[in-house]
């Protein structure tokens, strides 16, 4: 492994799926002669599950027949492997696929279960613990046990070193292993938040104490690791600027748990400059799996390809996030609710689904509560269309107008002396999705008389703006679909406690909406027992939502592009297939086990 891959960060935002520039590398290995034209079979493939969308199936390869071809997780040469640093490289960066190093437990988008992970089993006391048991013969990738006392090292780093796994102590006061086997944590009971401490445990990774104890706690996110020690299956074999080669083990404790080891004996991620040249090598059969923005997707199994996401047709992907149009509620103007209601309304959201989303979002609803999946038993639908807003022009125009607005010369309204505008539309450049939402929800103010432009300077200017609250209206992200969602979602966008004045900082509230009733309504919903209680309280955090809506949902976007093409693999989870969730993280790890070789 050349040193010099190691010796400058470099770090692509996972948010930035669309509008990159072209490039890649290291593909000639990617491509079969036996996979035939575009590696399609040209014909059905019959009964086979787990397939292209259109039914058909490759013929398998004749080279790297073992191998697995994945995109979309790494987009420069890897600067380190130590899951603590803010750069790690796939697969050791935050809450991606767990295949070198893994969790306690693994989540599942569909269905919200909290599956075994290295550990074998969870207790929840009340509000008061959490108590897990770990697997038997857990070892790292050198062959040494892995035991309860790693696992609760891994946690209590954060207590000393600077690093993401210290907010596990907002919602937990301690954890311990009170053996090798047994994990105890005691919840905080101020907030007795146990959805925050069990999302926790499906995404902070376990990591060998004997390696990361002899690391000083100030260095601790910044120590270079170019070999890391996992419990995983997999482990990185080589890497440089053109692709992460990782090859089995050998010998793994889960081959028992999972019934068998993963069907492939080495996982490539060759690394692409952007979007197009990573999309271009998955329509032409280069890769078995993908994670990024592919505008119409269908067109590649329409042209024959052995393609195939999930759903088996629109919106094709399990959504998972909700970008979120933000107000800044300090200034004049946005600080009134009937204006956010009036701009909240006026959106042509459909328009932004079919043209900036290719069609893979379904219909907005006026809830911080995503209406499918594993929140779906918390969405309140009669009270949303009741009391909450849609696509209406002469609406928008209306509420205004009902509220005492009156057009000036220049055709935009003025509301209590205050002129409905300008403002500015901030997104980063590049995040073409994104951007092209933004232009849509521009247009549509300016069609009811609201004055809006957009602007979109790079991600770190964005992040600023946005945080400090420098700002006028901002198209950005909260928390998306997670063990402790939609509690997390509502924490984002309400939060009073995590409040921050113009100018510092702020990773909640952005708009500094402010609200006296908010943090016992969010106490209340994280500390409900059983979901009958959970749903009350959602019931009245949305209802406080759609009265004030500091932000506003834009468009719900997959939690990951699960896209598959079926060249040398097949089996793979789909909704006529639904063994596992259509992730690659957490208890979507199950696929790999369960693949199969098209030929041989």
């Amino acid at each position: 492994m050349s040193d010099s891959v190691f010796s400058t960060p470099s770090r692509r935002s996972l948010f930035k799926l669309g509008g990159v520039v072209a490039g890649g590398l290291a593909l000639a290995a990617c491509s079969s002669k036996g996979t035939g034209t575009g590696g399609a079979s040209g014909g059905s493939a019959g009964t086979l599950p787990g397939i292209g969308n259109n039914g058909q199936v490759g013929k398998g390869r004749t080279q790297n027949a073992d191998t697995l071809f994945i995109a979309g997780f790494q987009w420069g040469p890897p600067t380190t492997y130590n899951p603590f640093s803010p750069t790690a490289a796939w697969p050791a960066g935050g809450n991606v696929m767990q295949i070198v190093y893994e969790s306690l437990l693994r989540w599942n988008i569909l269905t919200g279960e909290i599956l075994p992970g290295l550990a074998a089993s969870y207790k929840v006391d009340g509000t008061s613990t959490v108590t897990l048991t770990m697997q038997d013969g857990i070892t790292f990738n050198d062959g040494s046990p892995c035991t309860a006392k790693d696992a609760a090292f891994s946690f209590n780093i954060g207590k000393t070193a600077p690093v993401s796994v210290a907010s596990f102590f907002q919602a937990a006061d301690s954890i311990e292993a009170t053996d090798d086997k047994t994990l105890v944590i005691k919840i905080n009971q101020t907030k007795k938040n146990v959805g925050q401490v069990l999302r926790l445990l499906t995404e902070t990774y376990v990591v060998p104490q004997k390696v990361f104890s002899a690391i000083p706690a100030d260095k601790v996110a910044t120590q270079i690791m170019t070999t890391p020690v996992g419990t995983g299956p997999f482990k990185v074999d080589t890497a440089d600027q053109t692709q992460v080669v990782l090859t089995q083990t050998g010998s793994y404790w889960g081959k028992t748990f999972y019934g068998g080891l993963p069907v492939m004996q080495k996982i490539i991620h060759p690394i692409f400059k952007g979007n197009e040249d990573a999309n271009l090598q998955f329509a032409n059969g280069g890769l078995d799996v993908c994670q990024t923005f592919q505008s119409q997707i269908w067109k590649t199994w329409e042209a024959g390809k052995p393609t195939g996401t999930y759903l088996k047709s629109k919106p094709y992907y399990i959504p998972g996030s909700m970008p979120m149009l933000v107000f800044n509620c300090t200034k004049p103007g946005l600080k009134n609710p009937i204006v956010r209601k009036a701009i909240a309304t006026c959106i042509d959201y459909a328009s932004i689904s079919d043209t900036a989303m290719s069609g893979y979002s379904g219909t907005v609803q006026p809830s911080l509560i995503l209406p499918t999946g594993a929140e779906g038993k918390f969405f309140n639908k009669s009270e949303a269309t009741a009391n909450g807003w849609k696509y209406d022009k002469a609406g928008a125009e209306k509420l205004l107008t009902d509220a005492g607005a009156k057009k000036g010369g220049d055709g935009v309204y003025v509301l209590d002396g205050v002129r409905l505008g300008p403002w500015k539309l901030i997104t980063p450049t590049g995040w073409t999705d994104w951007n092209a939402a933004c232009e849509i929800i521009a247009s549509s103010c300016k069609a009811i008389g609201i004055d809006v432009s957009t602007n979109f300077p790079q991600q770190a200017e964005v992040t600023q703006a946005i945080q400090g609250g420098n700002f006028d209206l901002g198209h950005w992200y909260v928390a998306g679909v997670n063990p402790a969602s939609p509690w997390a979602r509502f924490k984002d966008v309400l939060s009073q406690a995590e409040m921050k004045p113009i100018g510092t900082t702020a990773f909640a509230n952005y708009g500094r909406w402010t609200n006296p009733d908010v943090e016992a309504l969010l106490t209340a919903a994280a500390e409900a027992a059983d979901d009958t209680a959970k749903k009350a309280a959602y019931d009245k955090l949305d209802s406080l939502y759609r009265k004030e809506i500091p932000m506003c949902p834009t468009m719900y976007r997959p939690d990951e592009f699960y896209e598959y093409s079926a060249v040398n693999f097949y089996n793979f989870p789909d909704e006529k297939n639904t063994y596992a969730p259509p992730m690659f993280r957490g208890a979507g790890n199950t696929w790999l086990y369960k693949l199969k070789k098209i030929a041989g």
